[in-house]
């Protein structure tokens, strides 16, 4: 109870421990206190210790190729994108174009694979929770997104296994090839590759990007510049209000989407895919003008321009030794038990990944699809460069939430299709497609790109022929690291604080807000009573 001048209010405040069973990065932990039915404070606990930059330790410079795409079974394309660019700016090699387009579209069609597999059979499945069948538009949505039984569920689900068709048909298998390595791509495409690559992609876009997804062509949705604009295209003609992007944002306002899971509203990307002959000879300092997809940073108010000297990784709440914050040329990784850990205060195996904003200091940052979009609708583009003010503009109108969010990663569908169809033309079949390189005993090198889920980064230091340090950053990482030594809270552990939790014993709202990250860990949330430790429910999300 508090009192306030002649005011009397009763605090009902509850602590619930939401268990978020691990997909592929491991598991993570979710406690939350609620106050008068509102997430007041949150703490993420990463719950699993993998080590993958222990592994690398001592071992030949490539063996990043082979062991950081197994980190995840999902985007294991994209670790091995980074971790080839990570050797080829420590070497300092050449790449032909050839190869570089051929890594654009394995990185591009890996991610058109995620969009439509993560909405229906991750997302969306929480939207047909009995919580909102007082909405409308509820019978529609079960109609349409029931895990299995849905007529979009099935279409997304298996529509989504085509473009990495397009992936296999270059690396040889998906998940987990290694064809990219330093000095370009280990594969040869012919004619009949690269047109069997074009049908493949045609084929998504027919039957699912603009039959199901958008009701309208690709080229019609991209028109979108501004929130205004979109609100017309919903009313423009039935079959966009009627698609499932039409059913989503509408659903979404209806049930409160819009008004929760804001973030912290800053953002990290670091950009992806390279114009071929901007990047013909990978370096740390050339990167950010050769990419397509731009990098940078927006505190809120203003952009700034990624440098990777700028990140660093506070374990201070971490189950490392010690505490601080360090760049990952000098990270170390050294863990502890975590009872001892705990009795430090500390309660995660997650760093805390955070970016040194010049006049600002360091910044817990949002990485993902809604981050690059933000950083897409920066002004100053160059002509071979992403600008796109859609998101960025929605953000400023309405703000960040899980609608916006969800909103922005599926709003990159169309966009990589076009490219994915550009670069596949203009690959040069009597061209080369890798250049032997030196093999350089020492040297640093860091690469990048953006995963599904986000900014996802490697450094490698390498001395006498071995690794000496390696040093890897996932998206995971940036939203859902823990505080830090100056008491700030990561991006997930801030996008529950303001949540309304219409049931303390079926908290489904929280399970929106980690899904809308997709941060590797939603299949299962279980709460807890953190007083008596008791399971008072558990909810669901079916598994693909």
């Amino acid at each position: 109870m508090s009192q306030k001048g002649s005011e009397i209010r009763t605090i009902d405040r509850k602590d619930l421990k939401v268990h978020s069973l691990g997909r592929v990065e491991g598991d993570l932990d979710v406690r939350v206190a609620i106050e008068n039915g509102v997430v007041v404070d949150a703490w993420t606990e990463a719950t699993m210790f993998r080590g993958f930059e222990i592994i690398l330790k001592g071992k030949d410079p490539q063996a990043g190729l082979i062991v950081t795409p197994r980190i995840c079974g999902i985007c294991g394309g994209s670790h091995l994108t980074k971790a080839v660019y990570a050797i080829d700016t420590a070497w300092s090699t050449e790449v032909p174009p050839n190869a570089t387009l051929v890594r654009n579209i394995a990185q591009a069609v890996e991610t058109l694979q995620s969009m439509p597999r993560w909405f229906y059979a991750l997302f969306a499945i929480g939207l047909t929770h009995e919580n909102y069948k007082k909405s409308p538009l509820y019978d529609e949505v079960v109609k349409r997104w029931a895990p299995f039984t849905g007529t979009s569920y099935e279409i997304g689900v298996i529509e989504s296994a085509k473009p990495v068709e397009i992936y296999a048909i270059f690396g040889g298998q998906w998940p987990h090839s290694s064809f990219m390595v330093p000095g370009g791509v280990m594969c040869a495409p012919t004619l009949s590759d690269v047109t069997r690559s074009i049908s493949i992609l045609e084929h998504y876009r027919e039957y699912w990007l603009e039959k199901v997804w958008l009701g309208c062509s690709v080229e019609r949705w991209l028109e979108n510049k501004t929130w205004k604009d979109v609100l017309n295209w919903l009313e423009e003609k039935p079959e966009h209000r009627d698609s499932d992007l039409g059913l989503f944002i509408r659903y979404s306002m209806d049930i409160g989407l819009d008004k929760y899971g804001r973030g912290p509203g800053r953002f990290i990307a670091m950009g992806s895919f390279f114009e071929p002959d901007l990047y013909r000879f990978p370096t740390i300092e050339g990167r950010n003008r050769a990419l397509i997809s731009r990098s940078g940073v927006y505190d809120g108010e203003n952009f700034h321009d990624f440098d990777q000297m700028r990140v660093r990784e506070d374990h201070t709440y971490s189950f490392f030794r010690g505490g601080g914050a360090y760049h990952p040329f000098d990270g170390v990784t050294e863990p502890i038990d975590p009872q001892e850990g705990a009795k430090e205060g500390k309660y995660t195996w997650a760093k805390a990944p955070r970016y040194d904003v010049p006049g600002i200091g360091e910044l817990a940052l949002e990485a993902g699809p809604l981050a690059r979009q933000v950083i897409a609708g920066r002004p100053g583009a160059e002509k071979h460069q992403d600008y796109d003010p859609l998101i960025y503009n929605i953000v400023k109108e309405i703000g960040p939430s899980v609608m916006v969010r969800v909103l922005a990663r599926m709003h990159e569908a169309p966009k990589y299709y076009l490219r994915v169809k550009e670069w596949l033309r203009r690959i040069d079949l009597n061209d080369k497609f890798y250049i032997k390189p030196k093999e350089l005993p020492d040297g640093r090198g860091f690469g990048a790109t953006e995963a599904a889920r986000g900014a996802l980064a490697d450094w490698i230091v390498l001395k006498d022929g071995k690794i000496e340090n390696y040093q890897v950053i996932t998206p995971t990482a940036w939203n859902i690291g823990p505080r830090d030594r100056h008491d700030q809270r990561g991006p997930i552990e801030t996008a529950m604080i303001g949540t309304p939790i219409r049931n303390p014993e079926d908290p489904v709202e929280l399970a929106h807000i980690a899904q809308s990250y997709d941060s590797c860990l939603v299949c299962t949330v279980h709460a807890y009573d953190a007083k008596t430790k008791q399971e008072i429910a558990k909810y669901e999300v079916t598994q693909f």
